[in-house]
């Protein structure tokens, strides 16, 4: 689910888009694309039949208009059609865009405002913003965090009528990271590899997406929970060697999610797994993997300590103090410190 910003989530919008009640004005803005390219869509599909579209949608571009464009373009009457739809794009960069306050006092009923402000964010105190949130909906697309992206990828893969395996899940999200439309675009390539309604496992993401299904940051933070040795050093000499199927820093923020929940399980009121996955907000099933094995296996100490490696290694990487060491052999020196 969408993350709530301002009292309505992405949810709730296309829940009233679906029931035919379209507002007169939506503001979407925000950090993460995929919800408001998604909104403006459902949008348009919704209001318009494609017939209807030759004449009552019209699409504006921020950096090539004016807020007065817009209004006049808003406050035509639509063609042979219940409603128009006007989108404008890149409404970030829209000059005297403080002028839709005047329009939002009075806007047309037959029309669908849908602006799109994408990387940011509209202050919520002044006057266009209020009238907007009086007159139709302002809504903030925030960026998910890193636990949230299995779910989204879960709900995604449901709603297409298939079904993805939870490790499948878990590498294909720290593979691709936290852009949600490559996520989807990749989900969407791997229901049609595998068929609809069909079960998408690591062999599929292995052969549709280039994704090794035993050498990736995955398998990694698995073998480092439970301390095998072997495992973690047959994967971090395969990283090295294939230095174009390795990415350091997502393999870094992959072993800091691990040891960063590892020391706040340390302070669960209740240490079942269970009460752990509650504390934690994850699945069962990865506090089973992962978390209960390394809390048997390291110490809060040792665990404090290997935080600070790996801000040194990320820092390292980053040219901090001034050596030049590459990415293979940083997570050899990072591994060898947690296993030993």
């Amino acid at each position: 689910m969408a993350k709530k910003a301002s009292g309505i989530s992405y949810e709730d919008i296309v829940r009233d888009v679906r029931a035919g009640d379209f507002k007169p004005i939506y503001y979407l803005m925000g950090e993460e694309a995929y919800y408001i390219d998604r909104i403006a869509d459902y949008i348009v599909e919704q209001a318009l039949t494609e017939d209807e579209r030759d004449f009552n949608l019209t699409i504006l571009y921020g950096s090539q208009t004016t807020g007065e464009d817009v209004i006049n373009a808003a406050k035509r009457y639509p063609m042979m059609a219940e409603r128009q739809v006007v989108i404008v794009r890149e409404a970030q960069s829209l000059p005297h865009k403080e002028m839709l306050a005047f329009y939002a006092q009075k806007p047309m009923l037959t029309t669908v405002l849908v602006l799109c402000h994408k990387n940011g964010t509209i202050d919520r105190r002044t006057n266009m913003a209020k009238e907007i949130q009086k007159a139709g909906i302002v809504f903030e697309s925030n960026k998910l965090y890193d636990r949230e992206l299995p779910g989204f990828a879960s709900s995604y893969v449901r709603r297409r009528g298939a079904e993805i395996a939870p490790d499948a899940c878990q590498i294909l999200c720290e593979h691709v990271g936290s852009d949600l439309n490559r996520i989807a675009g990749e989900l969407d390539k791997l229901i049609v590899a595998v068929g609809e309604g069909k079960r998408i496992d690591t062999q599929a993401i292995q052969d549709h997406i280039g994704i090794s299904k035993e050498y990736n940051s995955f398998e990694l933070v698995a073998a480092l929970s439970v301390k095998d040795v072997m495992k973690a050093n047959r994967i971090v000499k395969y990283f090295d060697n294939n230095p174009k199927n390795f990415a350091l820093q997502p393999t870094l923020s992959a072993i800091f999610k691990l040891f960063s929940d590892l020391m706040l399980a340390y302070y669960a009121p209740t240490k079942s797994e269970e009460g752990i996955a509650n504390w934690l907000e994850q699945p069962a099933w990865q506090v089973r993997k992962n978390i209960l094995p390394a809390m048997r296996i390291y110490s809060a100490m040792k665990v404090y300590q290997i935080i600070g490696e790996i801000r040194r290694t990320d820092g390292a990487s980053k040219g901090v103090g001034g050596q030049k060491t590459s990415d293979g052999d940083l997570l050899k020196e990072l591994v060898f410190y947690i296993l030993h």
